[in-house]
C-alpha cells in the first residue's frame, strides 16, 4: 500500500494522510504492552505513516520516551521520515491528577527542553499547547513557540482544542500549520465555525478521536469491563443508557460497512478522510493488527450515495453524552 500525503496547511510539511496517535500506548485506555506498542510504531513507519503524535503529559513523559525508543530502534530511513507532533502544557501531580495548563513563555521553553531530551531528537516538527492557559494570552504562548522556531528547536506551530477567535489571534502572531481537534461521525462541532476559519486561513486540521475512543470502532461491546485507569470508565458517552444508544448508532453503521465489505472502523475513518484534503485523521492503534485495519480505510471509496447513507444512519448530534466529563469540558477554550 502506498499511503497518500496531505499538507499541514499552506505553510506546513507534507505528511501521510493518516497519522498515528500514540497516547493510548501509555495511558488513558487501560494497560498497554510496551513491546507491542513499539512494534506498532515500527509497522506504521514501515507502511509509510510519517506523523507521530504524542504529548509530554501522557503518563508523565512515558509516551515521549516510548516514541523516542521506537524512533531510535527503527531503520534509519524510516526514522528520518518521521515527523513528531507534541502537545505540552498540561500540569499533573504525582498521583496522576490534573491541575490546569501553563502557557507562560518560560514554561513553554522548559517543556520543550524536556520533550527534546525524552524523544531523543534535536527538533520537534509541530509543537502546540494542549489547552489554552486562561491566564496567558495565546499571543504570548505562540510567540514563545515562534522563538523556538527561530532557534531551530521547533519547525512548525500548531494549536489544540481552540475556537475560531483564538485561531485568528494565534495566526496573526505567527504562522500556524494545523489545529488538533476531535472530529468524528458523532463529534462534528467543528463544522460550524472552526473548520470554515481554518480553511479561510489555510490551516490544516489533525483530527483525533476519529473512532470516538473506540466507541464507533465496531469492536466495543456493551458488557466490556473497563479498568479504573481507563478514561472510558468515566466518559459520559460510555455510561449506561448513553452507551446503549450510541452502540445502536454503531449497529446502523455496521449495516453499511457490511454492504461495502469493510469494517466499521474503516468506514468511520474513511468518512473523516472524505471531509477534505486539509484534514489528517490520527488513528489510535495500539497493535499492528488494529493499525492494519485502520490503514485499510485508505482503500475505501465513498461515493455520494454512501455518504448520504452514512449521515442518515448517524446524523450530526445523534450521539448522547458529552465527549468529556464536566470538569474536562470546563477546561476547554471557552469558544469550544
Amino acid at each position: 500500500m502506498t499511503i497518500p500525503t496531505r499538507s499541514l496547511g499552506t505553510t506546513g510539511p507534507q505528511v501521510s494522510a493518516l497519522g498515528l496517535g500514540c497516547m493510548g500506548m501509555s495511558a488513558m485506555y487501560g494497560e498497554a504492552d510496551r513491546t507491542e506498542s513499539i512494534a506498532t510504531v515500527h509497522a506504521a513507519l514501515e507502511a509509510g505513516v510519517t506523523l507521530l503524535d504524542t504529548g509530554d503529559f501522557y503518563a508523565m513523559g512515558h509516551n515521549e520516551m516510548l516514541v523516542g525508543e521506537a524512533l531510535r530502534t527503527a531503520p534509519a530511513a524510516r526514522r528520518e521520515q518521521a515527523l513528531t507532533s507534541v502537545k505540552f502544557g498540561a500540569l499533573r501531580g504525582p498521583d496522576g491528577g490534573w491541575s490546569g495548563h501553563d502557557g507562560r513563555p518560560t514554561a513553554v521553553k522548559n517543556f520543550a527542553a524536556y520533550s527534546l531530551q525524552r524523544l531523543g531528537v534535536d527538533h520537534i516538527d509541530v509543537y502546540r499547547i494542549a489547552r489554552v492557559d486562561p491566564d496567558v494570552p495565546i499571543e504570548e504562548t505562540v510567540g514563545a513557540i515562534a522563538e523556538l522556531v527561530e532557534q531551530g528547536y521547533v519547525r512548525h506551530i500548531g494549536l489544540s482544542e481552540v475556537g475560531a477567535d483564538t485561531i485568528r489571534r494565534a495566526a496573526a502572531t505567527a504562522p500556524i500549520v494545523d489545529v488538533q481537534l476531535e472530529y468524528a461521525l458523532i463529534t462534528r462541532g467543528i463544522e460550524d465555525r472552526i473548520l470554515p476559519t481554518t480553511r479561510e486561513l489555510g490551516i490544516a486540521v489533525t483530527a483525533y478521536g476519529v473512532l470516538s475512543r473506540g466507541l464507533i470502532s465496531g469492536h466495543f461491546a456493551a458488557d466490556r469491563q473497563l479498568a479504573a485507569s481507563d478514561y472510558r470508565a468515566y466518559s459520559p458517552r460510555f455510561q449506561g443508557d448513553n452507551l446503549q444508544h450510541n452502540l445502536g448508532l454503531v449497529e446502523q453503521l455496521r449495516k453499511i460497512a457490511e454492504q461495502k465489505g469493510v469494517s466499521v472502523a474503516q468506514l468511520a475513518i474513511a468518512w473523516v478522510l472524505s471531509r477534505g484534503e486539509d484534514i489528517v485523521p490520527l488513528i489510535g492503534a495500539r497493535t499492528p493488527e488494529r493499525l492494519a485495519e485502520a490503514l485499510g480505510a485508505l482503500d475505501v471509496v465513498l461515493d455520494a450515495a454512501d455518504l448520504t447513507a452514512i449521515e442518515e444512519a448517524v446524523p450530526a448530534d445523534s450521539a448522547v453524552g458529552e465527549r468529556y466529563p464536566a470538569a474536562a469540558m470546563a477546561d476547554l477554550d471557552s469558544e469550544r
